[in-house]
């Protein structure tokens, strides 16, 4: 397995992230960005830069810079957005009960600055250890490749 990055080379997430206004985050991200992270909007699938990545390594919130998954949990749901068994830790994500779309929901949000990321579906099936799909959106992340030897795809 390679190296994940070390504390001395994890980027610190932005600690007053929480108190930014909207105007300051529409200032700070594209508007696919704003539309996914701040709006809770959904990328189309099969078009995220992640979907498909196998590159090791840890996923980041894209807006504020908190690891929250790890590659070594994500998998190939054959849904066209970035799947994970399990967040990096419960405390790097928040979950809000979602009804839109005529459907139940549970929304996963950035803990440290509430962006939205995607949802989290239980009971699908998937030979994984939690028998949870945390469906992310790939604008919603950035990939901290890992460290060391055999680094890469």
């Amino acid at each position: 397995m390679n190296d994940l990055p070390t504390p001395s080379e994890q980027k610190q997430p932005e600690q007053d992230a929480r108190g930014r206004s909207e105007a300051e985050w529409r200032e700070r991200l594209s508007p696919e960005e704003f539309q996914v992270l701040r709006q809770a909007g959904t990328e189309r699938p099969f078009t995220g830069e992640y979907w498909d990545a196998e590159t090791e390594g840890v996923y980041a919130c894209r807006a504020c810079g908190a690891e929250l998954f790890r590659s070594d949990t994500k998998f190939d749901a054959q849904c066209g957005w970035p799947s994970f068994f399990s967040p990096l830790a419960e405390d790097r994500v928040e979950y809000i009960r979602d009804a839109t779309l005529g459907m139940e929901r549970i929304e996963v949000r950035c803990a440290n600055c509430g962006s939205h990321m995607g949802h989290v579906f239980q009971g699908e099936g998937f030979d994984t250890p939690t028998d949870l799909r945390y469906c992310m959106n790939s604008v919603s992340l950035t990939l901290r490749p890992a460290t060391g030897e055999g680094a890469g795809e």
